[in-house]
């Protein structure tokens, strides 16, 4: 069981600025709940709307379509917020929340938290620079959407999820499954392996099933602005 120190909401980002006493109606509503690995936080179309702050964990943010296809939009950890849109306009859940670790998350009723947003000129702006950041990330991948082909997109997809590696290049390790790269890029697992097949052969890329090394980032990184400078007509 959790300690009232960890129960407090005074340790999570979001509310830190802020003193005891502004927060003490945030804390008597709010309500602290566990999830194991594979749970459902929130299934997209509930009706319920109430903002999720991640005190531990990770979480994966899963929209479909109406043809049973999933797409991972966005992945979250210790410190970020998720659930705030319907909180704001009282619509349905727009996506689905899966604890992908064993996650402990506050959750807060619409009502007490939009009252202290609307009354506190802070809260209200670092509100309006997360869903902000939001926007710009989202708008980041849909125009790679529109603008580049599959194996580009599968390209700049694994230079965001590497990390430097000390031999030189980029390594993501461990390797994600080839079904969920294909579902963060809008494509099928089948398509992803064969482009990775071919990357490999062509040396772009080594893997295992420890990691994917990236020996030469730099020509992952010049062929999707390529592909971008060819999408806008660029020379």
């Amino acid at each position: 069981m959790c300690s009232a120190a960890m129960q407090s909401i005074e340790r999570l980002p979001f509310f830190r600025a802020f003193s005891p006493e502004a927060l003490a109606p945030l804390q008597a509503a709010a309500s602290w709940r566990s999830f194991e690995a594979g749970q459902v936080v929130v299934e997209g179309g509930d009706a319920t709307q109430e903002v999720f702050f991640l005190a531990e964990g990770v979480v994966r943010v899963l929209g479909r379509t109406s043809g049973g296809h999933e797409l991972i939009l966005n992945e979250l950890k210790a410190g970020d917020m998720v659930g705030e849109y319907a909180a704001i306009d009282g619509g349905p859940r727009s996506a689905a929340v899966v604890a992908l670790t064993r996650t402990r998350l506050c959750a807060l009723p619409s009502a007490p938290f939009m009252a202290f947003v609307l009354a506190t000129p802070a809260a209200a702006l670092e509100l309006l620079r997360m869903l902000t950041a939001r926007v710009r990330e989202r708008d980041a991948r849909l125009i790679e959407l529109v603008a580049l082909p599959v194996r580009l997109r599968l390209a700049s997809l694994l230079l965001r999820l590497s990390r430097p590696r000390a031999a030189g290049g980029r390594v993501i390790s461990p390797p994600p499954p080839h079904h969920e790269l294909a579902a963060r890029i809008g494509t099928r697992r089948e398509v992803v392996s064969r482009i990775l097949s071919q990357m490999q052969r062509e040396g772009l890329l080594s893997s295992d099933r420890r990691a994917i090394a990236l020996p030469q980032p730099e020509m992952l990184a010049a062929a999707v602005e390529a592909g971008f400078q060819q999408a806008s007509g660029g020379g």
